[in-house]
């Protein structure tokens, strides 16, 4: 089974749900992280990077032009009333960008699904993608990565009253949803075959499926997962451990190493000077996880 739809078309009873779920005591904030915590960057002066054709567009335009995703609590999700970004994949671009010598407040946001996020970097529509966006050989060849900046990892999310659902060899004959396209749809597909597969162009409609009984699980990182239960802990929970390691990458297009390279330092020094955790804990934190070590970055050879 296998169908795509847009978000727009099967939110209400996810956006009911969330809206009542942030009622209660204690529940995260149902708009993403409030403004005033998040960190601010400071922005590298007489930065250049003649080398990079990317950033050269970026300069003379004034900003960065970033991919992200618009569905995942705490990750990269919009508001819909005011069209603002918020999550830890919104915080890693603007640091990105203050270190890059443009202002991040300045970024431009593009809502990119799963499946087009290699078309979007190769015709030059973004600049660079950040969007829980998993470093694998095959993606290599099309699109460049620097990075990782997360180490997340595959995981389940059912229905709170769900009990025969423990991990993912529980899987057959149930109706399992992912995006197109998508890492954790491939591993379900080639590893457990007996499970039905159903793809949506985002999580959003999956957990919206979820939640009205269409689908018995929901699949993809653990990160974005806790996301959701963490908004609507009387309804969902992730169950199981990880079955994968998802190292996140920032997708830049590919043959700009110099792009690359200049992010992979970005990436570093932001990581020393604690922005990064600074990030997190107003972002991803607030799922009550804490913030884990980050991993280191690979940097593989200019191609």
């Amino acid at each position: 089974m296998f169908r795509t739809t847009r978000a727009p078309r099967a939110l209400c009873v996810l956006l009911a749900l969330l809206a009542t779920a942030c009622g209660r005591e204690g529940s995260p904030p149902g708009k993403g992280p409030a403004p005033e915590r998040l960190p601010h960057y400071r922005v590298a002066r007489g930065f250049s990077l003649p080398g990079s054709p990317t950033w050269t567009r970026a300069k003379k335009r004034g900003y960065f032009v970033v991919g992200a995703k618009e569905d995942q609590p705490y990750l990269g999700e919009q508001d819909p009333a005011t069209g603002t970004y918020s999550g830890f994949d919104i915080e890693i671009a603007k640091m990105m960008s203050a270190s890059l010598g443009l202002p991040p407040e300045k970024v431009h946001f593009r809502t990119i699904a799963s499946a087009n996020r290699e078309t979007a970097l190769q015709n030059g529509q973004i600049d660079y993608y950040v969007g829980t966006y998993t470093i694998n050989a095959g993606r290599r060849k099309l699109v460049g990565f620097a990075g990782p900046y997360y180490m997340a990892g595959q995981s389940l999310l059912v229905r709170k009253d769900e009990n025969d659902i423990h991990g993912p060899r529980d899987l057959a004959g149930k109706s399992v949803c992912s995006a197109a396209g998508s890492t954790p749809y491939q591993r379900i597909e080639a590893d457990y075959p007996k499970a039905v597969l159903v793809a949506y162009d985002t999580y959003s409609v999956c957990v919206d499926n979820l939640l009205t009984y269409q689908v018995d699980a929901v699949t993809t990182d653990d990160a974005i997962l806790i996301g959701y239960a963490a908004k609507a802990p009387g309804e969902l929970k992730v169950v199981g451990r990880p079955f994968s390691e998802e190292p996140y990458g920032i997708g830049v297009p590919r043959g700009d190493n110099a792009l690359r390279f200049a992010l992979d330092d970005a990436l570093e020094a932001r990581e020393r000077n604690g922005d990064w955790k600074k990030a997190y804990d107003a972002t991803l934190g607030l799922s009550g996880v804490p913030a884990p070590h980050p991993p280191a970055i690979d940097r593989y050879p200019a191609s």
